[in-house]
């Protein structure tokens, strides 16, 4: 299967160079590379750019800022995206070398996965982005869900299981196929500001029979610090969620369909990196 991994990323471009670095050291690198750019000025760009130099095959897929628009920039990212089955992470989360490796093992037809993450906390976060290190020892200090560092396939067999319900859904470690994501029409983009459009998204997969799966001690992620989020809007974003379950929805009416061409399901991705001085032409709906 083709694999696209798709990463969010706003104005952290030291953070993205540590996430572009762990996916160069995959082993089994992903077929494509889709950094969904909320905006981002050319600090982030440079970064890009000194990637794809170096064999990345990045599309930087760049839309103008207005505000935090999660869900909006997921569904840009895939309609730049070309690939069978869709990794989903942040600028901020640094891959485990076997990360995509994992992914790929793990996928089942009418399944999502549900990854984990540590958490590097403010010093740890430091010491990991200025020492380059490839991934934070099982007894680095500073580290919250610890437990989620250490990798092993044996234990991941044991371990992961399917569920039900949206507690510990994040979608900065997820993975489903393209298909499914088309038949709910991706992310609702009624979210605007931080929080829950992961969970209406996977409310909405839920209901068009898509199971979920967690998966442990495989494909890993680490979460590197940053701020709290400011949490404005979180109380409308809370009565779409809701409205959303109580309709017992599939498909919301503001999502993927909005960015390709005649409400194909695909397009093609965009040429090469677009620097945001060049956003203009980069920003168009792709078409096939």
């Amino acid at each position: 299967m083709k694999i696209s991994l798709l990463i969010a990323t706003y104005e952290r471009p030291d953070a993205l160079r540590q996430v572009l670095q762990s996916v160069v050291r995959q082993t089994v690198r992903p077929d494509e590379v889709i950094i969904g750019d909320d905006g981002s000025g050319p600090r982030t760009a440079d970064v890009i750019a000194e990637f794809t130099r170096g064999g990345l095959p990045i599309t930087h897929a760049w839309l103008p800022h207005d505000g935090f628009r999660l869900a909006r920039m997921r569904n840009y990212s895939v309609a730049h995206s070309t690939g069978d089955y869709l990794i989903i992470t942040d600028d901020d989360v640094v891959l485990h070398p076997r990360f995509v490796e994992d992914h790929r093992w793990a996928a089942r037809p009418g399944f999502f996965i549900q990854g984990t993450r540590a958490l590097l906390k403010e010093m740890a976060t430091a010491d990991f982005v200025e020492n380059g290190k490839p991934w934070p020892g099982l007894f680095a200090h500073d580290i919250g869900n610890r437990k989620n560092l250490f990798r092993s396939r044996f234990l991941a067999r044991l371990f992961s299981r399917t569920a039900i319900g949206l507690r510990g859904i994040r979608t900065a470690n997820f993975a489903l196929w393209r298909d499914d994501f088309i038949r709910v029409n991706g992310f609702n983009e009624e979210f605007v500001g931080w929080g829950r459009e992961d969970s209406e998204f996977v409310t909405r997969l839920f209901k068009a029979g898509v199971q979920r799966k967690n998966l442990k001690f495989a494909a890993l992620g680490c979460h590197l610090y940053h701020p709290p989020r400011s949490r404005e809007g979180l109380v409308e974003n809370e009565a779409v969620l809701a409205s959303t379950i109580d309709k017992g929805a599939t498909r919301c009416s503001k999502g993927f369909s909005l960015h390709v061409k005649d409400g194909d399901d695909a397009a093609e991705p965009a040429a090469g990196v677009a620097a945001p001085s060049t956003a203009t032409a980069s920003s168009a709906s792709p078409s096939r």
